[in-house]
């Protein structure tokens, strides 16, 4: 019987993803992170000894607390947090349950850009379409829920990346780019190890609308409808990547679980 502050792998694959996903504390030691370097999708790092900066990081949000099997480490922790209000669970089997489950993807910690001020930071340019909404969504959701994106003028790009030591996207010649017919969100999903069923559907999307190739899938014309509808609607980038990010919590979802349903009407009407 499982206990009531622990969560199985299947469950938080289902929350990955999702705009109320609990925070997730990687607290494995550092000998076992280093024979094995990779995150759970979203995971960040941190000290099992620093409870007073676990709590100020987290700032009272629900967490997942993970090391290396789910045992000692991560079940101690967890308990710590319930003992001052703080809603945890740990995860069962750890990291190393993680990585036996066919359906969890790991992020290689390899592919994560240096921390600015606690955060990545990326930058990309103003008035973004598709590419550039989607994959801050994909950062955010999947790789680091504290990123923060700039926008600025398409020949600053490079330059403001190189002055703030911000990740520069979805502009030619960087590595963060499109790769021959294969958008900026494809790459991404290659560098971080995010190939899932769901996210690949997604991105076939993604790649259809940014790329005016709407014959590979029909949902593209609809999401550059939106899209240009968006950035139409909104004259402050980080305003528009904040709405965008509701369209793409919603792709996702029909990518996971609503792929195959269609529409009628009237309802039931036999064909």
């Amino acid at each position: 019987m499982a206990a009531p502050n622990e969560i199985i792998v299947p469950q938080l694959i289902r929350l990955i993803g999702s705009p109320d996903a609990p925070v997730i504390v990687d607290i494995s030691i550092d000998e076992d992170f280093a024979a094995d370097p990779f995150l759970i999708p979203g995971a960040f790092r941190h000290p099992h000894t620093d409870l007073a900066g676990l709590k100020d990081r987290t700032a009272g949000r629900a967490c997942v607390i993970v090391c290396q099997k789910g045992i000692k480490l991560s079940q101690g922790l967890d308990a710590l947090l319930r003992c001052d209000g703080i809603v945890a669970e740990y995860l069962q089997g750890g990291n190393l349950g993680w990585a036996a489950h066919p359906d969890a993807p790991r992020l290689p910690a390899a592919a994560l850009p240096p921390l600015m001020d606690g955060a990545t930071l990326w930058v990309t340019r103003h008035r973004p379409k598709i590419d550039r909404i989607a994959c801050p969504w994909l950062i955010r959701r999947f790789v680091d829920t504290q990123a923060r994106v700039l926008f600025v003028s398409p020949s600053e790009v490079v330059g403001v990346a190189d002055r703030y030591g911000a990740q520069p996207f979805d502009i030619e010649g960087v590595f963060w780019s499109h790769r021959g017919e294969r958008c900026t969100f494809d790459t991404m999903l290659d560098e971080f190890g995010l190939n899932t069923a769901a996210l690949t559907r997604m991105a076939t999307v993604i790649s259809a609308a940014d790329t005016n190739t709407h014959d590979l899938a029909p949902q593209a014309a609809g999401l550059l409808a939106l899209s240009v509808g968006l950035s139409r609607q909104y004259r402050d980038d980080n305003a528009q990547l904040e709405a965008g990010l509701a369209i793409y919590d919603a792709l996702y979802r029909w990518a996971r679980d609503g792929s195959t349903e269609g529409h009628d009407w009237p309802a039931g009407q036999q064909t």
